[in-house]
């Protein structure tokens, strides 16, 4: 039997141990599976209390079963849950029980899903979405994701697809009329007017500045500076908990260090390097080596110096404030980006955490130009980005040949149809396919 055709089950809830834990199965063999091990088949869609048995009549746990007769479920096909006790030895005799099944098998990850996008559930797009909203860290990820969930991209690329199809098919009417004198141009001329629309929207979707993109991601702050200036410390003091060894050695970060932050719903990955100095330990220099490349790849650079430091300037590349700390040494004034100067200048105590809120409010506030102020585009995926740009690649080319002969434009009308059904996930994606579902957790 095709693994395709197998029934397949996983656990779809929290690590164990847990109160509950939910085990899925769908296939074919769903409805047999519930029926042995429950006893009998709950009534669809209504939770059942009913004593597991295996196989071989031992009794597994006081459970919760429910039935979902396809294709009224969430994969299409026949599913079958047990919500059970949700310790390691009641799974363990769970997925025992079921592995003893003819044609039963463990899921792979995001096979479940795959089978709900194969059984026309939700569109590659959406199936992006619910990927996006389980790995969500903030709430305007989430947002974002839910909405690519409920068919944001998805439902508007479906209608473009129609438009375009509609509009191809006046142009070949048009073509096989040719010899009906002026029928082609009253077909043609319609159908222009619909490409011309449709790719001033996509254009438009097109224009947006990769909010999306830029959400899923998160922006990225990358804290650099001399040795021993309190870069671990100021770090400690962003995540609010000991992420970094201080030590008033110079030199004692050697490596990377991240730590992902929520501020104000926006990610952050804020990156605590090692202190940037000549130095004749190779372990350093490659410390240094790093650091300066995670700072080159940054969105923002905090340049930490001491109140008398230097400020790090540095060409090109992405922004640089100058951040001064230990002004509780010198009793320095905490000020935020308000006065004026070249560019945002704060001074800080990271040992005693002054400035350290105007700090935060800085970074709040260039996190919400970064990412755009708005709910966020269309787009959340460099994939879907391009084949929205193939799309509105075709369709103006197609407008510019129309004088060259109707068959060339038809012919980039079909190659706009495929490049948004390649979106959708519905022609010739297979290799996609397989990259984006192995992405998502086992069970779902």
């Amino acid at each position: 039997m095709h693994p395709r055709d197998q029934t397949i089950f996983a656990l779809s809830s929290g690590r164990p141990p847990s109160a509950i834990a939910i085990v899925r199965v769908s296939g074919p063999m769903a409805e047999q599976v519930v029926a042995t091990l429950a006893g009998r088949v709950p009534v669809p869609r209504m939770a059942t209390r009913a004593l597991l048995h295996d196989l071989g009549e031992q009794p597994i746990d006081d459970a919760v079963a429910l039935w979902f007769p396809g294709p009224a479920s969430a994969t299409g096909e026949d599913v079958a849950e047990f919500h059970v006790h949700g310790g390691r030895a009641v799974l363990a005799a769970m997925f025992g029980a079921l592995a003893a099944f003819d044609n039963v098998r463990p899921a792979e990850p995001g096979e479940f899903t795959r089978r709900a996008f194969e059984n026309g559930k939700l569109d590659l797009t959406e199936a992006e979405g619910l990927d996006d909203l389980i790995h969500a860290d903030t709430d305007r990820q989430r947002r974002q994701a839910l909405r690519q969930l409920k068919g944001l991209l998805g439902d508007r690329a479906r209608d473009w697809r129609e438009q375009i199809i509609a509009a191809s098919a006046l142009i070949e009417a048009g073509i096989d009329f040719s010899d009906e004198g002026d029928v082609p141009a009253e077909l043609i001329a319609p159908a222009l007017a619909k490409i011309r629309a449709l790719l001033g929207e996509i254009q438009e979707v097109l224009a947006g500045q990769g909010q999306g993109e830029r959400l899923r991601d998160g922006l990225v702050v990358a804290i650099a500076g001399p040795p021993n200036v309190g870069k671990s410390t100021l770090i400690n003091q962003l995540a609010r908990r000991e992420v970094a060894i201080v030590s008033p050695h110079a030199g004692t970060t050697r490596d990377v260090i991240e730590v992902q932050l929520d501020l104000d719903g926006y990610p952050v990955t804020v990156i605590d390097t090692a202190g940037i100095r000549e130095t004749d330990d190779p372990v350093e220099q490659e410390g240094v080596r790093r650091a300066c490349a995670r700072a080159a790849e940054a969105d923002l650079v905090l340049w930490l110096a001491d109140s008398a430091g230097e400020g790090g300037a540095r060409e090109g590349g992405a922004p640089v404030w100058l951040v001064r700390n230990k002004i509780d040494l010198v009793g320095a004034r905490s000020i935020g980006p308000a006065e004026k100067s070249a560019r945002p200048e704060f001074w800080i105590s990271a040992a005693r955490g002054d400035g350290i809120p105007e700090l935060i409010t800085g970074l709040v506030g260039f996190a919400h130009d970064f990412f755009g102020s708005g709910e966020g585009g269309l787009i959340s995926r460099t994939r879907q980005r391009k084949l929205l740009q193939d799309t509105a690649d075709s369709l103006r080319r197609g407008i510019e040949v129309v004088g060259q002969g109707e068959e060339l434009t038809a012919e980039e009308l079909r190659r706009a149809v495929m490049s948004l059904g390649r979106l959708l996930g519905r022609v010739d994606v297979e290799d996609i396919l397989d990259a984006i579902f192995h992405q998502f957790c086992v069970g779902k």
